[in-house]
């Protein structure tokens, strides 16, 4: 019986010939991920351990993207405390204000984060880093010094469900972005509970790098340990031009054991709003038109990259954000925002009235920039949607791509973007 390429990458790491699911292993770790929130704790944490460095300066990366720019005190201390950790440890990957990215769109970017690698990260959405073909997922603050000191981590292998998607011709407008969350509704959010989830067929294969990203960022919504794609060229051509390291392709054997094996026609998959509160609760767009929103959030690690920006600076140009909307949009990395305005992207984003914004995860998480009060509705191109989760406990959040989001800026309520594209 042959091997899927999560266990792959997790044996090779272990230096053994072959896992199987539920084996317990310790692997050697290629990156070790932190941030302005989980960062703090784990260096404090580290410290407790007694030891002077990292195992590797050039596998340890700090993101301070959560809360900069800082806005309180309290923030301002946590990033301190990543910059001076970064700075007496000499820590290669390091980035701060004027320099940050949103992390899961800054490491794919930037090449520090590569096929055939093993990731750790103190962020739950590290699973990200799947969709170039890497064993990829989120820790505790503890595992992560843990690793940041010894460079390993203890693994439970897990089963791997897979996701095929039979055919490229997608529905207009539809996304990466819809597939995850039509896949999340289907098996609800804890369908995938420390699995594997590995999406494949030709309908994947025909999606840029941005959309496979925004795919294995979501797998965590499922309860996914990871989500994954095996490489192909289009991974390989996004790579090359990044990698600074040397990487190794897997892919799964033809006779891989599965646990479950879904298959979907591409065709199939409508554009997909998910409802409060949960990103299992999903319908279609035109299920969910004509709902009052508030405010419109773009951007994210989920849906932060150029490809987002230009969607929704299509649909935006020439037109007006309606006058009861705010919309904020949110590069996900300072690369991205320079491009974007050298497009004019930004420009038409500005002139149509939506407030755009260094890099950060402000919004999100409701840290800051975006928050919702009592009794408000946003739609937001984010990843998660659970009470309170951008504001007031009685505020709501509803999920969709970046097309259904500009649209519905536009418009006041939640709309397709036909209503607006064809519309002019």
């Amino acid at each position: 019986m042959g091997m899927t390429i999560s266990e792959k990458i997790l044996a090779a790491h272990a230096g053994l010939d072959k896992v199987v699911p539920g084996e317990i292993i310790n692997a050697k770790l290629d990156i070790v991920l932190a941030n302005d929130v989980t960062g703090p704790v784990a260096i404090n944490e580290f410290n407790k351990l007694g030891i002077e460095k990292v195992f590797d300066q050039e596998k340890v990366a700090l993101v301070a993207d959560h809360f900069t720019p800082n806005k309180d005190i309290a923030s301002a201390e946590h990033s301190k405390i990543l910059r001076d950790f970064a700075k007496n440890q000499k820590i290669k990957y390091f980035w701060d204000t004027g320099t940050v990215g949103i992390e899961h769109c800054l490491l794919p970017e930037q090449g520090v984060v590569l096929p055939g690698d093993l990731i750790i990260g103190a962020d739950s959405h590290t699973c990200t880093y799947g969709a170039l073909g890497a064993f990829a997922t989120g820790v505790g603050s503890t595992d992560c010094a843990a690793g940041m000191a010894t460079g390993e981590a203890w693994f439970r292998v897990p089963e791997t469900l897979k996701f095929i998607f039979h055919g490229t011709d997608f529905q207009p407008w539809v996304s990466g972005k819809d597939l995850i969350l039509y896949i999340i509704g289907q098996i609800g959010v804890d369908g995938a509970r420390y699995k594997a989830m590995e999406f494949s067929g030709d309908g994947i294969r025909s999606l840029s790098m941005d959309n496979r990203l925004t795919i294995c960022n979501m797998a965590i919504e499922a309860g996914a340990k990871t989500g994954i794609i095996e490489p192909d060229e289009i991974t390989l051509q996004y790579v090359k031009s990044r990698a600074k390291r040397e990487y190794k392709i897997y892919k799964s054997d033809h006779d891989a054991c599965y646990e479950n094996v879904y298959e979907f026609r591409s065709k199939d998959i409508p554009l997909q709003v998910a409802f409060p509160h949960l990103p299992e609760n999903t319908k279609s767009v035109d299920e969910a038109s004509g709902r009052k929103i508030d405010q419109v959030v773009i951007g994210s690690c989920t849906n932060g990259r150029l490809e987002d920006l230009e969607i929704a600076a299509n649909i935006l140009k020439g037109k007006k954000i309606h006058p009861e909307i705010r919309c904020l949009i949110f590069p996900g990395t300072q690369q991205i925002y320079l491009e974007a305005l050298r497009k004019g992207w930004i420009e038409a984003m500005v002139e149509a009235g939506a407030a755009v914004s260094t890099p950060t995860c402000g919004p999100c998480l409701g840290g800051h920039m975006g928050i919702l009060a009592k009794g408000e509705r946003a739609l937001s191109t984010t990843n998660r949607n659970f009470v309170g989760r951008m504001g007031h406990p009685e505020s709501e959040v509803y999920l969709c791509n970046p097309a259904v989001a500009a649209a519905s800026a536009i418009k006041g309520e939640i709309v397709h973007p036909r209503e607006v594209v064809n519309n002019g």
